[in-house]
């Protein structure tokens, strides 16, 4: 059994998970939490801190960076092909706050189109699939695949267009907007 946290153990647990991991104040007070409630907080080492207050002391020493981290967490998931909504459930997950996703949400808008396109290129579907299936009246199959849109996060209207278009390698995506 751990020996119980004290002051000086938290911090130490906390700047350890910062050095190995980009992180977020919401994720880190998360694990905190975690932490005191699996190994408690020594009798002897007055009343136990408050998670947020020490994320919050490490993101003014410049430790966890939110808005730098939704920046990179939303341009890896979108070169994936996940779209705006996806991107936005993750930030909730990731404990950002409305204020650092508003800052990125630009930027996310900005490359849409090239994420729906790449998410259709990588998962062979609309123009990038097989042209006997994609262009032909299976209803099926075009449900299937706006269903796999939207759940990559894409909206609708984007995704119907991509499906809709004929079967290319390259694509303006300015055709799109």
């Amino acid at each position: 059994m751990p020996k119980p946290l004290d002051a000086a153990s938290l911090e130490r647990l906390a700047l350890h998970y910062v050095e190995r991991f980009a992180t977020t104040r919401g994720r880190l007070s998360d694990y905190l939490r975690r932490k005191l409630r699996e190994r408690g907080w020594a009798d002897g080492a007055g009343a136990a801190p408050d998670p947020d207050a020490l994320a919050q002391r490490l993101a003014d020493l410049g430790y966890i960076d939110d808005r730098g981290f939704a920046e990179a967490r939303a341009a890896s998931m979108q070169r994936r092909g996940l779209g705006a909504r996806r991107v936005a459930g993750a930030f909730r997950a990731d404990g950002i706050e409305d204020s650092d996703a508003d800052a990125v949400a630009p930027a996310i808008a900005d490359r849409g189109v090239d994420a729906a396109l790449a998410y259709a290129r990588r998962k062979r579907l609309g123009p990038y699939g097989d042209p006997d299936r994609v262009q032909g009246d299976d209803r099926a199959v075009r449900q299937k695949q706006l269903a796999a849109m939207i759940r990559a996060g894409h909206s609708f209207e984007l995704a119907r267009k991509i499906l809709a278009a004929p079967a290319s390698d390259e694509f303006d995506p300015a055709d799109f907007a």
